[in-house]
C-alpha cells in the first residue's frame, strides 16, 4: 500500500458515493463537486509529494480523462462522468486509476446486462450498438451529434436507457480502494 494513501481515498471516496446518489437521482454529475476534486488532488499531492507526486497524479488524471473521453465524443456518456473520472484519477495517480477503470468497466457491463434483461431491450440495443459501431467505423464530423445521452435524461424510460456512470465509477473506487488497503493491490 502506498505512504499516506487514507487521505486521497476518504477524499476520493466521499466526492464518487455523493456524485453516485446524485446521478442515481437526476442523472447529472455536478462542475461545483468535479473540478474543485480534480484541482484539489493536483494540488494536494504536488504539496505532499512533491514533483514526483504531481506527475503520479497528472497521469492518473489524464488516464481518467482519456479513457472515458471517446465515449463521450460518441454520444455514449455526459461529460460530468469524464471529469469525474478525471478527478478520481487525480487523486488516485497512476497505477491505481487503471484498476479502477477495469472495475468501473465491469461493473457497468454487469449493469448493462442487468438493464437489457429486465427492460427486455435486446433488439434495441443491438442496433443501438450497430449504429455505434458505424459512427466508430466513419468517424465523421457529427459523430455523436444527434444522440446524445443528454437528450435521453428527459425521456420517461430514462432508467431503461441510460447508464448512471457515476455510480459505476463509484463502485469500481470502492473495489479499487478496498483493494489497496487489504494490501491485495501494490
Amino acid at each position: 500500500m502506498p505512504q499516506d494513501f487514507a487521505v486521497p481515498a476518504g477524499v476520493v471516496l466521499m466526492a464518487v458515493l455523493i456524485t453516485a446518489a446524485t446521478d442515481l437521482w437526476k442523472f447529472k454529475v455536478h462542475n461545483v463537486l468535479t473540478l474543485p476534486l480534480l484541482a484539489g488532488g493536483l494540488i494536494y499531492h504536488g504539496v505532499v509529494e512533491g514533483q514526483a507526486g504531481l506527475a503520479t497524479s497528472s497521469l492518473g488524471m489524464l488516464f481518467g480523462f482519456g479513457a472515458l473521453f471517446g465515449f463521450y465524443v460518441l454520444g455514449g456518456m455526459g461529460g460530468g462522468d469524464v471529469k469525474l473520472f478525471a478527478a478520481v484519477g487525480a487523486w488516485l495517480g497512476m497505477p491505481f486509476t487503471f484498476y479502477a477503470f477495469l472495475a468501473t468497466s465491469l461493473a457497468a457491463g454487469v449493469y448493462s446486462l442487468c438493464v437489457i434483461v429486465f427492460y427486455r431491450t435486446t433488439g434495441d440495443t443491438w442496433s443501438n450498438l450497430r449504429i455505434l459501431w458505424f459512427r466508430f467505423q466513419t468517424v465523421g464530423r457529427y459523430l455523436g451529434s444527434d444522440d446524445r445521452v443528454e437528450s435521453a435524461v428527459g425521456l420517461a424510460d430514462r432508467r431503461g436507457r441510460l447508464i448512471p456512470f457515476a455510480l459505476m465509477i463509484a463502485v469500481g473506487t470502492v473495489v479499487t480502494v478496498l483493494l489497496v488497503l487489504s494490501g491485495r493491490l501494490p
